[in-house]
């Protein structure tokens, strides 16, 4: 069976109009080019190597989820440095003019000028954020980001962050800042990247706190981070219990494995049944994002 025949497959059986995938990069090329640097080198960081599997131009890369049913996917970008989210957040701006089906994406980096572009992105139609505390290496308390983080929230755009320790930790990763950061924003739309791989269970107790914590399924489950940040057996049942609050995620197309391999280990978990898996693969997105029937 070719790859879309398998995905098609798996959310037509449970009677989908397609799949929402909140965790998707597209980039600049320059900036593509480097992440895709970073990953081929990261074989002595995790151990492993890390193969690009969906390593294409972008109309290739857009082909290619719209074949697997992808109804709605983002351009997930992050600034490494100051003065280069702004940026970013304008191509973003444009790809998603140029691309309906793209969720308007935009990012910031702690810095004067981020309440400014931030609130410029929202008045523009940013409907997703984009934040890695790991490669951007700071504090999301950074106080150059008070007014920024009033402003999301205030708006209700939803965020995703990379803010779990795995498959690397960072300076400013893990939950304790992240719980800090909520106790002072309860009201922020946070959808936790990669399910806060290595710290699973301490991210699904925030979610169970604050009833607008999300999480996404991008890389978990799958043998290759099993094998690394492997989640608790044990925690399986909240999982079940939180299915209102998973959405599917893939990190196309720096994923070193099939896509259809990341939806088939995701609805095979023990002990959910097709709502659950109906809501991550789609209608959990679909209603964040207030999306049309299919």
């Amino acid at each position: 069976m070719d790859e879309i025949t398998a995905v098609r497959g798996i959310w037509s059986e449970l009677g989908l109009p397609g799949l929402v995938d909140v965790h998707t990069h597209f980039m600049p090329k320059n900036v593509m080019d480097k992440v895709w640097q970073y990953f081929d080198s990261q074989g002595p960081l995790i151990g492993r190597p890390w193969p690009i599997t969906y390593r294409a131009d972008e109309q290739q890369r857009l082909a290619t989820l719209r074949e697997f049913g992808v109804r709605r996917f983002t351009s997930l970008v992050y600034p490494h440095k100051p003065d280069m989210a702004e940026w970013l957040d304008q191509w973003a701006l444009e790809f998603a003019r140029n691309t309906p089906d793209c969720l308007t994406t935009a990012t910031f980096y702690p810095e004067e000028s981020a309440k400014r572009y931030v609130a410029d992105a929202i008045d523009a139609g940013t409907q997703i954020f984009k934040v890695h505390i790991q490669v951007g290496a700071f504090d999301p308390n950074d106080p150059l980001l008070d007014e920024v983080w009033g402003t999301v929230e205030d708006a209700a755009v939803p965020v995703v962050i990379h803010c779990g320790s795995g498959p690397a930790p960072g300076e400013y990763t893990g939950p304790d800042r992240i719980e800090k950061l909520l106790a002072r924003h309860p009201r922020l739309v946070l959808i936790i990247a990669h399910m806060g791989m290595p710290e699973y269970r301490e991210f699904l107790d925030l979610a169970e706190r604050f009833e607008t914590v999300r999480l996404d399924t991008t890389m978990a489950f799958t043998p290759f981070t099993e094998a690394m940040c492997p989640f608790p057996p044990g925690d399986l049942g909240r999982l079940y219990a939180m299915g209102e609050r998973i959405l599917f995620g893939s990190d196309f197309p720096n994923i070193p494995y099939g896509y259809a391999d990341a939806l088939r280990h995701t609805v095979e978990l023990p002990g959910v049944d097709d709502t659950w898996r109906r809501n991550v693969l789609h209608d959990n997105a679909a209603r964040l994002f207030g999306l049309p029937p299919g």
